[in-house]
């Protein structure tokens, strides 16, 4: 069996420009689909009011906590994976997957009871409007309820991640979205005979193109991924393993729920002005999402390569596949900035922007933007941390950046300097991230790698 392993995984033999862009390429690929159809998902529910917009803007927080909860698990389970297969451990790796199944079912559990009992109270808690408080109930329920299929589907994209077919999930994810999006305006405006949801459609459609990822993932996992097995029969949970995984994923899981912490907290600040400042906040979400999904797929190819890596011992290797991602990372930042820079007004008008909504809307998107090159960066470092099994140096950087930086900044320039000040608190945040990043990237260097074969 050790032998099919040496044979089969390219990891630690292919060069690192083909490898890293051989991963990775699908995963951007595929974060790119997502990223496009989180667009036209806003997109079509702006076509019903800005209320309704509002209202998915306003449940980003806890969508948001799912996919952390979700990834930071699925980073634990990468990275363990990875390690154990470099290592020639094939039964640590079987029981690592299978507790990671598991846990992504009990994960699944909590947020439909919290989905089930607690949505009304999370957008009462942040505005009066009865109209955004019933969509956002409406939306949020759906979401929560079936949670289940988002916690799935992450889990068996990290599954066969690990072992680097990430073609596989390019298939997974693109599948989904694309169901999505077609179902989007059937189901929001009741076409061909579906009745007209509004905005329970658009959650609908997404839970949908989620299950269906989910039936391609296990299928995909089962026939493709022989160096790993999942039996449901005769399993018990390992108190050990589950300690492992959560050893590296709960400082992911914090650090991004982090991030809704964040953005809950700058969704009220900006509540303070108007709905209309909070609705560009949620705009702005979901476009900077297709500048940091690919940057998000590169890193998903990265980490494996360096944890497989860092398990076979070898330094030169790692080197490698940090600096390339810097480098690409950076690189994609960049026409980010440009794109926001020069094209602000016509990103807004895909949400049918008022001209309230484009007086906001083009300096945030201008202000916020400059902050994306030192995001690249730090993103990769961060990555980088996991991989070698140091979540808490990404956990320190994220808590420093948004805790300390980003929420006490906005508050003291919107009660200070105004509105358009407020959105300068992100590229502030992104410059003290990277100095920190660069403090611990060092240190980790020196703790983990020095000692590696050359």
């Amino acid at each position: 069996m050790s032998d099919t392993v040496v044979k089969e995984n390219k990891m630690g033999v292919m060069p690192i420009p083909k490898l890293l862009i051989s991963m990775s390429l699908p995963m951007v690929v595929s974060m790119l689909v997502q990223a496009l159809y989180n667009i036209v998902d806003s997109m079509f529910v702006a076509q019903l009011n800005e209320a309704a917009l509002t209202a998915v803007s306003l449940a980003f927080p806890v969508q948001n906590l799912m996919i952390a909860v979700a990834s930071g698990t699925g980073v634990g389970i990468n990275a363990l994976l990875s390690r154990s297969l470099g290592e020639k451990k094939l039964d640590d790796a079987n029981k690592i997957a299978a507790n990671g199944v598991f846990l992504a079912l009990i994960s699944a559990v909590v947020f439909a009871v919290l989905g089930l009992f607690g949505s009304r109270l999370f957008f009462a808690l942040q505005t009066d409007d009865a109209q955004i408080i019933e969509y956002g109930t409406q939306y949020m329920s759906v979401i929560t309820i079936a949670s289940i299929f988002i916690f799935l589907q992450i889990t068996y994209e990290r599954l066969l991640q690990s072992t680097g077919k990430t073609i596989f999930n390019m298939i997974t994810q693109g599948t989904g979205a694309i169901i999505n999006i077609i179902l989007d305006p059937i189901m929001i405006f009741g076409w061909f005979g579906f009745p007209a949801m509004g905005v329970t459609g658009a959650a609908v459609a997404t839970v949908t193109g989620q299950c269906i990822a989910v039936l391609l993932g296990v299928f995909f996992h089962n026939k493709y991924n022989k160096e790993i097995t999942v039996k449901a029969r005769g399993f018990k949970p390992n108190g050990q393993t589950i300690k492992n995984i959560y050893k590296i994923g709960v400082p992911s899981i914090i650090m991004q729920s982090i991030g809704s912490l964040t953005t809950f907290a700058m969704n009220n600040i900006l509540l303070m002005f108007s709905s209309t400042a909070a609705t560009v906040f949620g705009v702005y979400f979901k476009l900077q999402s297709f500048i940091f999904m690919p940057v998000f797929g590169l890193t998903n190819g990265m980490i494996p390569i360096v944890a497989y890596n860092y398990g076979a011992r070898n330094k030169k290797r790692i080197y490698d596949t940090l600096k390339l991602s810097i480098y690409i990372a950076v690189g994609i930042m960049l026409i980010g900035v440009a794109v926001f820079q020069l094209f602000p007004a016509t990103l807004l008008l895909l949400f049918d922007a008022s001209e309230h909504m484009l007086a906001i809307g083009v300096p945030a998107l201008r202000a916020i933007s400059l902050s994306f090159v030192f995001a690249g960066f730090c993103i990769v470092s961060s990555s980088m941390f996991q991989a070698l099994g140091n979540g808490v140096y990404s956990l320190i950087m994220s808590a420093c950046r948004q805790l300390l930086v980003i929420i006490p900044v906005a508050y003291i320039f919107a009660i200070t300097l105004g509105l358009d000040a407020v959105w300068y608190s992100y590229p502030i945040a992104e410059i003290v991230s990277v100095v920190i990043c660069i403090v611990l990237l060092k240190r980790i260097m020196s703790q983990k790698l020095k000692h590696l074969e050359d």
